[in-house]
């Protein structure tokens, strides 16, 4: 691949400060139909009867593909440099999280 290749292919890409902090997850509910994929990231809080989506994504199903190969890649880079992440599979969580109530 040519140097001038090289450039035409670069993708110039920029992020917000507001996207760039992020939103928190610790929930992502799947959907598909034949021609998407949507991923809903929620945040579930512990003692909090409702929860909301805070991001909803939409990808073909290449892209969902791609996607998930590159998350793949990725946990197996983690895990190399970090250790094994526990399979959290075993481990039974209630949607109606019960608890304590944080008090400020």
């Amino acid at each position: 691949m040519s140097a001038n290749t090289q450039l035409e292919n670069q993708i110039n890409i920029e992020i917000s400060e507001e996207v760039a902090e992020g939103t928190y997850a610790n929930l992502a509910i799947i959907t598909h139909s034949h021609a998407e994929f949507v991923v809903d990231f929620v945040s579930v809080m512990p003692g909090t009867p409702k929860s909301k989506v805070k991001n909803r994504i939409i990808l073909t199903p290449f892209h969902a593909k791609r996607f998930m190969k590159a998350m793949i890649d990725n946990v197996k880079k983690f895990e190399a440099s970090n250790g094994v992440i526990q399979d959290m599979e075993s481990v039974e969580i209630p949607f109606n999280f019960t608890g304590p109530v944080g008090q400020a």
